[in-house]
């Protein structure tokens, strides 16, 4: 076995200003290297920040700059996506295509927690890093990471480009003698996970540490290179040392500046924004809830009904449908319009009810409505209610005078009517994206939705909408067929000439019926221009009790191809789609929503969508998707599978008033033709949230 040594040494000046007054970092609060995620500067750590930090990287050096967005998902899980720019190679050969833009790759990496640290024992980590790539930087590893008061200790053992030095002998090969070779190149298009390389080849111990400097904003850090960059992507680099040092700036909680010498001869440096997705939160200008009176009105007759509705209205983000009175209970129906706190919300509209209604009345019954349907009834127990809102007594809570149940609005005979009828129109903002392309790095689309439709009934609707681009550079693909000829029919890259095709365009046109069949049980139908390529009917039927944790639908579809240079004529292609879907909120992952969808796709292939979002406090929600069909990576193209990330961010974010929608911010590697759905006009797992709110 080759020896391994690994030094010591800290010498590093750096010049900085002044930091922010009262700053003052916190241990949980590591830097990032310069591939993104918790680290040293190329080498990774065991350490872990605290669940929900976010950080945007940018690391700019000799032969590479990257790009990386990492997020701490769960105490355990770190995920990162990265973009790098490879200076020293162009895109492609052919000018025409890509101009003299440079080679883009993408990568995914995650980090897994396998012990914490203890007052003896050090933390555990084992992590992949560009798994799910080219493989350019392609690597495992196993890290272990040690406090000592200002000085935290960090060794690894490598694999791949982690540990291409190869200066100990991979210990998996006294297991198994393919372990010793690790199967060579990159991954050509793109996409695959090579799990037939994972810990195989050579490999490498590395090592550092990181200082915290007696100046709080300022770290030092300390590593030994497992690699020894001779099959580096950008060309054979020179490492004249395998040692990496660098200084880490803290300028504020948010934001760092680093600088690196790496190699023994390539300066680098970085700037790193982070922020808590748990803790972050807007000021709001909400009115002050209802104080409920000490003495409650003596009995209905009092009641100003017109009153009582506006309040509901300003103070509680309610907007009345319709109610019922009698005897000892009320009946309200309406739609929550402002509050995207289930619980802020119960209580606002159960202070306007206390304070308008007497004390005779035990009951408060809140049946919300969403596209003309029941979707749930809450029921407060007024008495209890009041007590915990006046704070009558130490251990009354507000919230345990609230139940949910199916809502009963026709069962009772002097329960309230609905109907729903007239015109109807929106405005939404919509914003779509892609990174890495040949054409440029960044291609986008922005605009507007207008949205109109007539109801006739609770059931029954004809709705359209019409797409506005006002910012776009989508017209600048040069993507019109693919490199290579196959089978597979062109459902969705034909992207080019749709979205080119005009400013204006018919998003949809189409008839809609939906209906609770029975309880728990929800169906639609619907039919004309579903979306911007396809046309057609379908349909859904959704099985989903009041707060369970599993919902399951399943929709059928029958489309055919819109032609992108009319509004209203088709293309011959045609097929069949649909698929069975599970939505699974598991018990052993907090706030996270796992969809799980199997059928036929629009190209005819067949496989399973695996959608994956988690939830922070603050309502922001990262989510993943990857689809798997009988399609092979050699028939669908670069990328070989459909996959791509998002953030959803709630409005009230950004706004002083609360408000209830929220904004999505696709990434997508790339489009082909394989594993991709229909964009149904509606989903009724999306109609139905309020049953078991998990975006809200």
């Amino acid at each position: 076995m080759k020896k391994s040594y690994i030094a010591v040494l800290v010498s590093v000046y750096c010049g900085a200003v002044a930091a922010e007054q009262g700053f003052e970092p916190s241990a949980k609060s590591y830097s990032q290297m310069n591939h993104g995620g918790v680290g040293l500067i190329q080498m990774p750590t065991a350490r872990h920040n605290e669940p929900g930090k976010f950080s945007l990287n940018y690391q700019d050096s000799q032969e590479y700059r990257l790009w990386s967005a990492s997020v701490q998902l769960f105490p355990w899980m770190e995920a990162t996506v990265r973009y790098t720019d490879v200076r020293t190679k162009l895109y492609s050969d052919d000018p025409d295509f890509s101009g003299d833009q440079t080679y883009k790759d993408k990568g995914i990496d995650a980090k897994f927690r396998l012990w914490q640290e203890s007052e003896f024992l050090p933390e555990i980590s084992a992590g992949f890093r560009d798994f799910g790539g080219t493989g350019l930087f392609e690597s495992e590893y196993i890290a272990a990471s040690k406090r000592i008061g200002p000085f935290d200790f960090h060794i690894g053992l490598g694999w791949g480009y982690l540990g291409s030095k190869g200066n100990i002998t991979n210990p998996f090969c006294d297991l198994k003698d393919s372990f010793c070779v690790r199967p060579g190149g990159f991954s050509g298009s793109g996409g695959k996970v090579d799990y037939q390389k994972f810990f195989k080849g050579t490999a490498s111990i590395y090592g550092g540490i990181e200082y915290q400097t007696p100046w709080d904003p300022l770290r030092l850090k300390l590593e030994y290179d497992g690699n020894n960059y001779v099959n580096d992507f950008a060309g054979t680099l020179v490492q004249d040392s395998s040692y990496n040092i660098a200084a880490v700036y803290a300028y504020s909680e948010a934001l760092d500046f680093n600088m690196n010498y790496m190699r023994g001869n390539t300066f680098g440096f970085g700037v790193n924004y982070k922020v808590d997705f748990n803790s972050v939160k807007q000021l709001k200008l909400d009115p002050a809830p209802k104080v409920v009176p000490a003495v409650q009105v003596a009995n209905a007759d009092h009641l100003n009904k017109t009153l009582m509705n506006r309040d509901l209205y300003l103070n509680a983000g309610f907007m009345v449908i319709n109610y019922a009175l009698k005897d000892n209970e009320i009946v309200v129906t309406g739609r929550q319009i402002s509050y995207r706190d289930e619980h802020v919300a119960l209580e606002r509209i159960g202070r306007v009810l206390a304070s308008h209604l007497p004390a005779d009345v035990k009951k408060y019954r809140i049946v919300e409505i969403e596209a003309g349907l029941p979707q749930v009834e809450t029921v407060i127990d007024a008495e209890k209610f009041v007590k915990a809102v006046r704070r009558e007594s130490l251990t009354a809570v507000v919230t345990d005078s609230y139940s949910r149940k199916e809502p009963e609005v026709s069962s009772e005979p002097w329960a309230v009517e609905l109907s729903e009828s007239g015109f109807g129109y929106s405005a939404d903002i919509f914003w779509s994206q892609t990174f890495g392309n040949p054409e440029r790095f960044y291609m986008y689309q922005g605009g507007l939705l207008l949205g109109a439709g007539y109801q006739f009934n609770n059931n029954f609707s004809v709705q359209t909408t019409a797409k506005v681009d006002l910012l776009t550079n989508f017209d600048d693909f040069n993507f019109t067929v693919d490199a290579f000829h196959n089978n597979v029919p062109r459902v969705r890259t034909y992207i080019r000439e749709y979205v080119s095709r005009s400013d204006v365009t018919m998003e949809n046109l189409y008839g809609h019926w939906k209906d609770e069949i029975t309880d728990n049980w929800y169906a639609q139908a619907y039919g004309g221009y579903l979306e911007t390529m396809y046309a057609g009917v379908g349909g859904e039927v959704l099985y989903k009790p009041i707060d369970s944790s599993l919902a399951i639908g399943v929709d059928l579809n029958y489309v055919r191809q819109r032609d992108y240079d009319s509004e209203v004529a088709l293309f011959d292609y045609k097929t069949m789609t649909g698929h069975v879907s599970f939505y699974w909120e598991p018990f052993f992952l907090k706030d996270t929503l796992i969809t799980t969808s199997l059928g036929q796709y629009l190209a005819k292939d067949k496989g399973v969508t695996v959608d994956f979002a988690k939830r922070f406090d603050s309502g922001i929600v990262v989510g993943a998707y990857a689809a798997i069909t009988d399609m092979s990576s050699e028939e669908y193209g670069e990328g070989s599978f459909t996959k791509g990330f998002y953030v959803s961010i709630p409005f009230d974010l950004f706004s002083l008033k609360s408000a209830t929608g929220r904004g999505r911010i696709p990434w997508i590697p790339i489009s082909r033709d394989g594993g991709q759905m229909l964009n149904r006009p509606m989903n009724l797992n999306d109609l139905t949230e309020v049953r078991s709110p998990f975006l809200r």
